[in-house]
């Protein structure tokens, strides 16, 4: 199945050490080693960063036909302070190769060719006005089965307007228990608690599914009028770099394999449990989550075999 994300890709400056981030780019490479064909649009400066970015792209599997050279802009970093209990602080630096995505008519032709199953987005690289023309033109031509938002809300950069927009051409949204109370706060004037955020966040703006992490205490999912908690599985913690990233990919990776809503999200605390055990957003997958994979698409494969005899 064919997968792009919109957005930045940067890199995370964390204890003085360079990790390839930014969170369409997380998102991209975590679903291309779970075996998607993974696309990111994006933009890299013309320089050592922006050469280093293009290879971790093709080493992680992403497909970076649509990551352009900015001619002039510098290929964007992210200071990142972890506390005790590994949360990050971000320093994001301003008016970078992603906050000026190029997109010219032969990329918009190439996308055009492609059926994508999933479009994924979020809000950060909104922060530019440009980039917001650039991708409600995608949206207005690409015409995947589901359009994945993640909300990922970071320092100032965001407004109500946006976040309406985005949310009004959504159908999977996800965002961290955080961001539901400012969104509430934003859209709805109160903190609302949790069903009833959910329940008016679906029906206001017609979405299928809302995914919420909770850090420590798991993750909820509401679809079709249900609320679903899902245990958290604790581990030891290196850094929380890319946790919803890492959540994100194992839930859409899951679901588009024929898991139920409950199941999805299931997986995806396994993946994300994993990934904060290690330093940086997308560490080496060890053994027993490959095999977790392979398992998950096997069981697709029956499924699908299944369907076709009934048909038959």
């Amino acid at each position: 199945m064919h997968i792009l994300s919109f957005g930045e890709i940067l890199w995370d400056i964390i204890n003085g050490k360079p990790y390839i981030g930014g969170a369409p780019f997380n998102l991209a490479a975590h679903l291309a080693k779970m075996g998607s064909k993974s696309a990111l649009i994006s933009s890299v400066g013309k320089d050592n960063l922006g050469r280093k970015a293009l290879k971790e792209a093709k080493r992680r599997g992403v497909d970076s036909t649509f990551i352009k050279v900015h001619p002039y802009l510098s290929t964007g970093t992210v200071e990142v302070e972890i506390d005790l209990d590994g949360h990050p602080d971000y320093q994001i630096k301003e008016n970078v190769a992603w906050d000026n995505i190029i997109l010219d008519q032969n990329l918009i032709d190439s996308l055009k060719k492609i059926k994508w199953e999933v479009f994924c987005f979020g809000t950060l690289a909104q922060r530019n006005k440009e980039n917001r023309k650039i991708l409600n033109h995608i949206l207005s031509f690409l015409k995947p089965h589901h359009i994945f938002y993640d909300v990922n809300l970071r320092q100032n950069y965001y407004q109500k307007e946006w976040i309406e927009k985005s949310l009004f051409q959504s159908s999977i949204v996800k965002l961290n228990n955080r961001e539901a109370l400012i969104i509430s706060e934003l859209l709805f004037n109160q903190k609302l608690k949790q069903r009833e955020f959910l329940r008016n966040l679906v029906q206001e703006y017609g979405l299928s599914i809302v995914c919420i992490t909770h850090s420590k205490n798991g993750s909820s999912v509401y679809y079709d009028g249900h609320l679903e908690k899902i245990p958290a599985i604790n581990g030891p913690v290196a850094d929380t770099v890319g946790a919803g990233d890492s959540f994100s990919a194992g839930f859409l990776f899951s679901y588009l394999h024929g898991s139920s809503v409950y199941e999805a999200a299931e997986f995806a605390e396994m993946v994300g449990n994993f990934v904060v055990s290690q330093s940086g957003a997308v560490p080496k997958y060890p053994q027993w989550l490959e095999k977790e994979i392979k398992n998950l698409i096997k069981r697709s494969k029956s499924r699908s075999l299944e369907r076709e005899i009934i048909i038959y």
